[in-house]
């Protein structure tokens, strides 16, 4: 018989670190406004990613490198306002922590203080500790992110599983292991081979959040549009949907322009 599951009031990077001592999934998903992100919470989810990802599903852009640290802060305002149960983490964008461990940390201080997130999360291992490393001594919670890291997606040129080689698999497990040490509360691994994901999570203590590596990992995390059914031209392996949203908004609008069209609506009882 399994353990008591333990009841959270208010999911914090300790209670992460809990699930994974108990054998307990993480459940994480984005969320990048306040109606969508209160329902997200109700529902009982324990980490929303503001994600980068906005860039691609509420901008339209075709990769997550042009949204802005402003943006970023938007959204992540508008999410934290909602929210009264979950862990909320905010990705740092492309271009805001990469080359100088001072501007990642103004940018950092910028996400906490502007829009009241409780983390930030940061893709890269070795090359970005400097980054890291700033912002972790200034005591701001930090997420990691390895494997396919989607603001690099220029220098690899492919969304493709990553570390299918030796040395990229080594190299990532070295990424892992450094980010735990320089003090990282989680670690998200992004569409690498699910062997590799479940060696990854045994080896470190820190919670292992996967999208596209497999189940044997701390915990799992979409893209909330995704698995709605509200984007349809984004269809990986790894991604279930749960609802086909898309379809189901499209006929409901459709319905009201004939409502409309035909003074259908309005009716009687819907008139002062």
């Amino acid at each position: 018989m399994s353990a008591e599951r333990k009841e959270y009031k208010r999911i914090t990077t300790n209670s992460l670190i809990e699930m994974k001592q108990d054998g307990e999934k993480i459940s994480m998903l984005t969320a990048y406004d306040y109606s969508m992100a209160k329902a997200v919470d109700a529902a009982n989810i324990d980490v929303i990613l503001v994600g980068d990802s906005a860039s691609n599903v509420m901008s339209g852009h075709e990769t997550t490198v042009p949204i802005t640290l402003d943006q970023m802060i938007y959204h992540a305002t508008a999410v934290i306002r909602a929210v009264k149960r979950a862990l909320v983490v905010v990705d740092l964008p492309f271009g805001s922590y990469q080359s100088d461990a001072k501007e990642a940390l103004r940018s950092a201080i910028r996400i906490m203080k502007e829009s009241g997130a409780h983390a930030v999360k940061i893709e890269g291992g070795e090359e970005v500790k400097g980054s890291m490393e700033r912002i972790l001594n200034a005591g701001i919670p930090v997420m990691g992110h390895l494997g396919l890291t989607p603001q690099s997606i220029y220098k690899f040129g492919t969304y493709s599983v990553r570390a299918r080689e030796v040395e990229e698999a080594e190299k990532l497990l070295q990424d892992a292991q450094l980010l735990e040490q320089l003090g990282c509360f989680a670690l998200v691994l992004e569409k690498i081979p699910a062997t590799l994901a479940a060696q990854v999570a045994k080896t470190v203590n820190i919670p292992v959040i996967g999208i596209g590596a497999g189940n044997q990992v701390d915990g799992q995390v979409l893209v909330l549009h995704d698995m709605l059914g509200l984007t349809t031209e984004f269809s990986p392996r790894f991604l279930r949907r749960y609802m086909n949203l898309y379809d189901q908004m499209t006929d409901a609008i459709g319905r009201y322009v004939t409502d409309v069209k035909a003074n259908d609506f309005p009716n009687e009882k819907e008139q002062y």
